[in-house]
């Protein structure tokens, strides 16, 4: 599988996995949404204070699968880069976040309010490698 075939699935599916790696360099991993802006750059919303965002603050890097709907069956798995994109820049990309998961909030100024009280961060990975290139 291709990169922009990874990033399109990714698009039209959002239940993932991500992992990162701990300290120890054991892996921690979490159930998030996922979603892909214009650039084709994979999102994940979540809070300043998480374990997943100092781990990507360490090492700069993470691995996400994403799977379907209905969870057996296709699924796809990404790994890359990934920025930590703070407050208050990260208002903007969890509006556009939250758009591209869920459509229209009824009430954009509580939801930013919402981002700002939970310090919420967006990790924005560039997808170098995807998967999976076999059956088996």
């Amino acid at each position: 599988m291709d990169i922009a075939e990874a990033v399109a699935f990714i698009a039209d599916h959002h239940r993932a996995v991500l992992a990162t790696t701990r300290a120890d360099g054991s892996t921690q991993m979490a159930p998030v949404a996922a979603a892909v802006d214009s650039a084709g750059r994979v999102l994940v919303s979540t809070r300043a204070t998480a374990y997943k965002t100092a781990h990507v603050r360490r090492t700069g890097r993470a691995a996400l699968l994403v799977m379907n709907d209905g969870f057996f069956g296709q699924w796809v798995q990404v790994e890359g880069p990934v920025a930590v994109v703070e407050l208050p820049e990260a208002l903007d990309v969890l509006v556009d976040y939250y758009r591209r998961v869920s459509g229209e909030h009824p009430d954009w100024d509580d939801y930013r309010q919402a981002m700002v009280a939970e310090q919420r961060v967006v990790l924005r990975m560039t997808v170098d490698r995807a998967g999976p290139n076999r059956a088996g």
